[in-house]
């Protein structure tokens, strides 16, 4: 990716969506209003809405937001993180269409990858909350141990319409009470 950052904007079903990137790859998307933002947005963007991964996105969001299923690996990612973020972002984008998985699953996933007995169901909230590609990078798949929609920094309400849009079965799924902690 050259150095130089670009943005540009996205009106989407859930609210308006920044998008940021170089000529090559995509580096962010985030929602309006969203937790993180300034820790996981480049501080110096130039607007540029025509940028070849800009149009790549826009199609990919469109279709998303039409119903259609459209791979992460479609597009060139480059989130900006440490390998510990990466390799959790990369479980992300094998989450299918549909399905649901929890902070515990990704966090034994993790030990397995790192040859540990363990992981910490933290580590792995703070790498899943820090995802600098929402939507795209599904971390909107991931839910509590017992069905808690928990842990989404563009907001929970966004987090229940985006899986509802993806066909889970919310059946079993709620938004906790205010005050109620996340659960692995």
């Amino acid at each position: 990716m050259d150095g130089t950052m670009h943005s540009t904007r996205y009106a989407s079903p859930i609210g308006p969506l920044l998008l940021a990137g170089s000529g090559d790859c995509l580096a962010g998307l985030w929602m309006e209003g969203q937790k993180h933002f300034r820790e996981t947005a480049p501080a110096d963007m130039t607007r540029k809405d025509d940028l070849p991964v800009f149009a790549a996105a826009r199609d990919w969001l469109d279709r998303y937001f039409a119903g259609g299923k459209p791979a992460p690996s479609e597009l060139p990612l480059a989130p900006a993180g440490s390998a510990f973020r990466k390799e959790v972002w990369e479980i992300l984008c094998g989450i299918p269409y549909g399905q649901v998985t929890t902070y515990g699953m990704i966090a034994a996933t993790m030990a397995v990858r790192m040859n540990r007995e363990g992981m910490s169901c933290q580590a792995v909230g703070g790498a899943v909350a820090h995802n600098p590609i929402a939507i795209i990078i599904p971390c909107h798949r991931v839910v509590g141990t017992d069905g808690g929609l928990t842990g989404y920094a563009g907001g929970l309400e966004r987090k229940a319409r985006l899986l509802e849009l993806e066909g889970v079965d919310m059946g079993r799924l709620y938004i906790p009470a205010k005050g109620q902690g996340p659960s692995a």
